[in-house]
């Protein structure tokens, strides 16, 4: 009905439709917002306590929708199915939260729906990481010079600029190829397309369903870190809680590794906005909030831009590849041996923001079902077919980047989180301020202090940036782990701390 407020029974006061499963998690039901046709499930540090509750009782008074009642949206959409999960990371966002994941019906004929908002701008933002056979006691003496050259040799920043040369024709094979076209053009190793999500190439890709304008923003970038949360990190396994997944990752206490957080840039970005603008145009399908926008599976809207967001995730792992390979030679210049020599292998890379079609049990069948996924991380369990060969014993590695100057985490996928949320898990740290709030609230100076006591080193192009990424701006990542762990939707095999930072 015109005129219906969709948020009254959350102003009217929201309890009856909150469930309380211990201490960090909750589930609301159905009707909580206006439409809401499924529950929902949130992982919450001691929820009752948290910041997304208060959130709620500035309804009437701010911009921006409060977290929980964006992921009661999305429990609106058609086709969707029970439940829409919120995990710890969880903070609002762009239609949908950030740090959540909404499975809808994608069997031939159902009504299910595909939402940009679902996946968000930076399309395929996702997290590799890269072993070494160094120790902590090797970089030590050289940290400062490993950290100048990594520096020099990755683009940083915003509008940043490749090294690969980029054609058209160059850009429309690494958009259909992925990481097959890294292969080919040598800046991967056969073996990095293995540990790498769908092997590093979405297949249903279509390039003409990727603007002009869009094409012009990825091509100058490609084999470039961004700025924001994006960045390169020498990290050393600071603690072992899996020997055995651990070993099978080829992982063990000191080592030096590398992660890297990169996605789809300005290309991948351009893809989501012509869509969204596409769709709020279109405006068929009644939504409670312009910014979940969203068509039918099939409809010919629906299938532009997953073919278009298909093309931005290839480009994202291309992307990836490329500064896989530019770390390579930055390590290789300072310890003077080849990357090979050094056992610098791929472990794995995951995604972050992506929709992809995958099989889930439902109603006790197996279920085609369009996943959702915006901040959060597949994290399948044992066995399961989609995972590389040397992880089936162990479950998909799970990679989860820290705030600036904290642990960062690997983790496996399980199979209660198969059961229990659609084989996903949480993404990072999320975050706790705004960027506004963290550069008035946070001197570049305490955060410059406290790098140099944990003994970290750093590059940055901006020092408004320290500000802005400063850990006091996001959640404890222990805490947001220890959620996921506690209630069996990944399990805990290594905790990294960093030795060099480099952000954008």
């Amino acid at each position: 009905m015109a005129g219906v407020d969709p948020y009254a029974r959350v102003k009217a006061g929201s309890e009856k439709f909150f469930e309380y499963k211990g201490d960090d998690e909750l589930e609301i039901q159905k009707n909580w917002v206006k439409g809401q046709h499924v529950r929902v499930r949130a992982f919450v540090k001691d929820v009752r306590s948290s910041r997304l509750l208060e959130e709620l009782q500035g309804l009437n008074r701010s911009w921006s929708l409060p977290t929980l009642v964006q992921l009661g949206n999305a429990a609106t959409l058609p086709g969707a199915i029970s439940p829409v999960i919120g995990l710890p990371d969880l903070h609002s966002g762009y239609g949908f939260a950030i740090g959540s994941v909404c499975a809808v019906d994608a069997e031939a004929g159902s009504s299910g729906v595909v939402s940009p908002g679902g996946v968000g701008f930076d399309i395929n933002c996702g997290v590799r990481l890269i072993r070494t056979n160094l120790f902590k006691k090797d970089v030590k003496p050289v940290q400062e010079k490993l950290v100048q050259s990594l520096y020099d040799h990755i683009p940083v920043g915003l509008g940043s600029q490749g090294i690969l040369p980029t054609s058209f024709e160059t850009l429309t094979n690494a958009l259909e190829l992925g990481m097959d076209w890294s292969l080919r053009e040598g800046y991967a190793w056969a073996e990095d397309k293995e540990h790498c999500e769908e092997q590093g190439r979405m297949l249903d890709v279509d390039t003409s369903c990727v603007s002009t304008r869009a094409k012009k923003r990825g091509m100058p970038q490609m084999g470039t870190l961004g700025a924001g949360n994006h960045f390169a990190e020498v990290q050393t396994v600071d603690k072992v809680l899996d020997e055995f997944a651990a070993k099978r990752m080829g992982l063990e206490q000191d080592q030096v590794v590398i992660m890297l957080h990169s996605g789809s840039r300005g290309l991948g970005h351009q893809v989501a906005t012509d869509s969204l603008v596409d769709l709020e145009a279109d405006g068929s399908i009644p939504v409670n909030d312009k910014q979940l926008a969203c068509t039918k599976i099939e409809s010919p809207l629906g299938q532009r831009y997953l073919k278009g967001m298909g093309c931005a995730a290839n480009y994202s792992w291309v992307n990836r590849s490329a500064l896989t390979f530019l770390v390579r030679q930055a390590f290789s210049k300072v310890f003077q041996q080849s990357a090979d020599d050094l056992d610098m292998h791929l472990v794995y890379d995951v995604s972050h923001n992506i929709a992809k079609f995958e099989q889930h049990m439902h109603n006790g069948r197996p279920h085609k079902m369009l996943v959702h996924r915006k901040g959060a991380t597949r994290a399948f369990g044992p066995n399961h077919p989609d995972i590389p060969v040397d992880y089936q014993a162990i479950g998909q590695p799970v990679l989860l980047g820290g705030s600036m100057g904290t642990s960062s985490w690997v983790l496996t996928g399980t199979e209660r989180a198969m059961e229990y949320s659609w084989g996903s898990t949480c993404h990072g740290a999320g975050r706790e301020q705004s960027r506004n709030t963290a550069r008035n609230g946070i001197s570049y100076e305490s955060v410059l202090s406290d790098l140099q006591e944990k003994g970290v080193s750093c590059r940055l192009s901006s020092l408004k940036l320290l500000m802005e990424e400063a850990p006091d701006a996001y959640k404890c990542v222990d805490d947001v782990v220890d959620v996921c762990h506690n209630a069996g939707i990944c399990k805990k095999t290594a905790r990294l701390t960093p030795l060099c930072v480099i952000k954008g």
